[in-house]
């Protein structure tokens, strides 16, 4: 087995550079929640009734967990949009927000573009790095959140959660965060130090977790706020450790799931569940949890509770996604393959340029 506690494992199967983007997550966070509260607005953007993120994978999850986020707090609701197009619901009440690293993300792009066509004039703000997305906001007069971090879109997660906790802060749309960032910020720094692959295995929560996926499929259970968290680490065990996995959420779970546990009967050894727990859930959700272990258990299924740390809803979830992080990185060292590439990803999107182009040439 690869030997996590060897640095030249680190150098040897992650050229690409992931973790330098885990380290940085903290720092990261911090600037772009100061840079978010620099960043100004027209006033009516205060004013707006709900929020549409219009995103595709890494680039969308800020805005889910911006939704959790929201739903806790019941003040402005937040969806998200992942599909070409635009939802029915858009209008001068309705704060558009085009999440994009890229700029060049194909489905975002369909939807702001018809969202520039539209008789109604949503207010709207794009978060990206470039591309054709930055080109149109700024031919159209559109305030542009520039993202200035170097990494795979997943890896610039700060850049596309924070700037939006921090805007919504600034606008009243959502409780002060203040001090809600100040823990999540500490929590994040301790996790840091605990998390680090300088850190023996035999005490590295992280580092653990990934030694018992070794060759077998995560499913992510979630909750509430760790909703959009498990879809998280289902993502992150797709990209970095180019693994299946899966995610499911509470209580749903609980009327259907659970009683798919016995077949494939060879599958039940190849398994672990993960179940997200905060103690901010309702009780009911966590005697929940602690039921679901225990039928787990009786089928033979591996499973871990893992436990949110800190008090705040931000602080639980931005704390739990860099314990995700890593033990996605750490499978991927145990698997042998570099976390950064995507080439499935980048196949699938060149075949589609080329059959465009095919097609406009008919």
């Amino acid at each position: 087995m690869v030997d996590l506690d060897n640095p030249q494992t680190y150098r040897s199967i992650d050229p690409g550079g992931m973790l330098g983007h885990l380290h940085a997550l903290p720092e990261q966070c911090q600037s772009a929640w100061h840079k978010a509260l620099w960043f100004d607005l027209p006033a009516d953007y205060s004013r707006v009734k709900k929020a549409v993120v219009l995103g595709m994978g890494g680039s969308a999850i800020g805005g889910d967990l911006l939704r959790t986020l929201a739903l806790l707090e019941g003040r402005v609701p937040v969806s998200v949009h992942r599909d070409y197009g635009l939802p029915p619901s858009i209008d001068e009440d309705t704060l558009l927000i085009a999440s994009s690293y890229s700029g060049n993300t194909e489905e975002t792009l369909s939807g702001f573009s018809q969202a520039l066509t539209l008789p109604v004039k949503a207010k709207k703000l794009v978060l990206t790095s470039g591309g054709q997305l930055r080109a149109l906001a700024e031919a159209a007069g559109i305030p542009v959140f520039s993202i200035d971090y170097k990494a795979p879109p997943r890896a610039a997660f700060p850049h596309s959660f924070i700037p939006l906790v921090g805007l919504f802060h600034k606008f009243g749309l959502l409780q002060d965060q203040s001090s809600s960032f100040t823990e999540a910020l500490r929590v994040l720094q301790e996790l840091s130090g605990e998390l680090s692959e300088t850190v023996a295995q035999a005490v590295n929560p992280a580092k653990r977790l990934a030694i018992g996926l070794s060759g077998k499929m995560a499913v992510i259970y979630g909750a509430g706020l760790l909703s959009e968290v498990a879809q998280r680490w289902k993502t992150q065990f797709n990209e970095n450790s180019k693994s299946w996995a899966f995610y499911e959420v509470f209580p749903e779970i609980n009327h259907n799931s659970i009683v798919g546990y016995r077949f494939p009967s060879d599958l039940r050894n190849r398994i672990m569940v993960l179940l997200l727990h905060s103690s901010s859930l309702h009780p009911r959700i966590s005697q929940r949890y602690h039921l679901t272990a225990e039928i787990l258990a009786n089928e033979g299924v591996d499973r871990e509770l893992i436990e949110a740390r800190g008090d705040s809803p931000l602080a639980q979830m931005l704390g739990m996604v860099l314990l995700g992080d890593y033990v996605s990185f750490y499978l991927a060292m145990l698997n042998g393959v570099d976390p950064s590439p995507v080439a499935p990803i980048d196949y699938l999107k060149k075949r589609l340029a080329e059959d465009q182009a095919v097609h406009l040439d008919r």
